[in-house]
């Protein structure tokens, strides 16, 4: 009788994991049609004249940089001088060093000629204290103000200072291991100004890889594909989120999560939505999930949008143990959110965000690696019991992984058939070639760190900003 228990067991688990993979497979097949309607879209609206106007135009909306720092001293010099070459009419850097315990604050000082000014500081939103605030004596820099506060163990706790003191009603955040492009805010402020009848809340960008990129005072110069395959797989990974992925869901407006890399957002609903979650290790998502659910709650008919054109160039991690930390992370902080906003799951009071984006994230996000991972147990007990149709397993083995090689290939070819990012097709080719690769060495780690980041969440391990061990821009990489 036992016997026959596991059996029907068994095959109900076989039974849902063959629905779960064939929805998968269907979302992923009808976000790929999405995105490139969405990005002929984009590439039928804009044109570069229409930059050349919003850079000249006096009724620009104003924009307040965020850039919050920790122990960034080996790249917080380039990384400025980047903000400050933006091509804008009418925006601020405001930069929160969140008690650095290395030179970062000092080289500041040094290179921008800063020094302690009286500020009013309206604190909106509840932060660590601010101990000074920085201006320089410099006119070329007089759009830099840089806070100084104690260290609030958060990214998110250094924004929220930021938020307090901006300016303009939108702000950008972005982190200072990252190279803008210089009409990133011109790009990021279109959809504003574009979108009719719904408030624009949010605006997001594609992030891509800079190691191996070439830069020069803080401007890229040339886009190269990583030489390291540890980088290059996040390349890969980058490219199927944001050009597949986040383009396939701007375009029926369920933008899951804006980047924390770079992200546009109108400063009074990310205020009265209560700022960042200084003790959220999802910072991005979480924020963005809370805009959502104020404006659901306020009767505000808004919209989510997504760029696809390149717009960020930040450097990944390159080393197992940076990659560990960095992933960990963002698996802890996915399992905080869903456990913090779960009233909002198939909601259908929160619309697009409690029906279909909350879901979303919480089967095919959330649950994926649990599932991934009993289903190789369940398959080396099988296997174990001599109860595998081998060929039928087989076959479907190869299925999933040409299925994802294609999917992957997909996206880099469109977005490099649209924007023709990297110079030469070889370069393109040895991009196309990684996929083979991560099905198999890439996502089981992927795996493997999202459960450790799910038990450090049940378990409430402590955990702070971390040393992310920058390399540094250089001219040649």
């Amino acid at each position: 009788m036992m016997s026959g228990i596991l059996e029907t067991l068994g095959k109900l688990y076989e039974s849902t994991l063959f629905v779960y993979g064939l929805v998968l497979l269907i979302v992923y097949a009808l976000l790929a049609f999405f995105s490139m309607l969405a990005i002929r879209s984009y590439l039928r609206k804009n044109n570069d004249h229409q930059l050349d106007v919003l850079a000249s135009s006096p009724m620009a909306p104003g924009i307040t940089i965020l850039a919050p720092a920790f122990n960034e001293g080996l790249t917080i010099i380039s990384n400025v001088r980047s903000l400050l070459t933006l091509n804008y009419p009418r925006y601020e850097i405001v930069l929160i060093n969140d008690g650095s315990t290395d030179n970062t604050m000092q080289q500041l000082i040094d290179e921008f000629k800063m020094v302690v000014v009286e500020y009013a500081y309206n604190a909106k939103i509840r932060t660590q204290p601010v101990k000074k605030i920085y201006k320089s004596t410099d006119p070329a820099y007089s759009s830099l103000l840089v806070i100084d506060k104690v260290n609030g163990k958060s990214k998110a706790d250094a924004v929220n200072a930021g938020i307090n003191i901006a300016t303009f009603s939108y702000f950008v955040c972005t982190d200072v291991d990252c190279i803008l492009h210089k009409d990133t805010l011109l790009e990021l402020i279109k959809p504003v100004m574009q979108e009719e009848g719904k408030r624009v809340i949010a605006i997001g960008a594609t992030l891509r890889i800079a190691n191996s990129c070439e830069f020069d005072e803080g401007v890229m110069t040339r886009m190269r594909p990583p030489r390291q395959l540890l980088p290059r797989f996040q390349e890969v990974e980058y490219i199927r989120s944001f050009v597949l992925g986040k383009m396939g869901w701007s375009y029926i407006n369920c933008v899951p999560n804006v980047s924390g890399g770079l992200g546009l957002f109108d400063k009074e609903v990310a205020i009265r939505s209560g700022g960042y979650d200084h003790s959220s290790f999802g910072e991005d998502m979480e924020l963005l999930t809370r805009m959502c659910r104020y404006a659901h709650d306020n009767h505000i008919d808004y919209s989510i949008r997504y760029i696809p054109k390149t717009l960020c160039w930040t450097e990944a991690p390159s080393t197992l143990k940076i990659f560990n930390r960095q992933r960990t992370r963002w698996s802890r902080g996915l399992a905080q959110l869903i456990y913090a906003h779960f009233g909002m799951f198939m909601n259908p009071r929160y619309g697009k965000m409690g029906l279909i984006i909350f879901p979303f994230n919480f089967f095919f996000e959330l649950l994926a690696p649990l599932i991934e991972f009993t289903g190789v147990v369940s398959y080396i007990v099988l296997a174990i019991m001599g109860r595998i149709n081998w060929p039928y397993a087989l076959l479907l083995l190869l299925f999933v992984y040409t299925y994802s090689v294609m999917i992957t290939t997909i996206s880099i070819l469109w977005d490099q058939l649209s924007f023709r990012y990297y110079k030469s097709w070889k370069e393109v080719l040895y991009l196309c070639m990684t996929p083979f690769m991560e099905f198999l060495l890439y996502h089981p780690l992927i795996v493997v760190y999202s459960l450790r980041g799910y038990y450090y969440f049940l378990t409430g391990k402590k955990s702070t900003w971390g040393n992310m061990q920058r390399q540094g821009f250089g001219k040649k990489k």
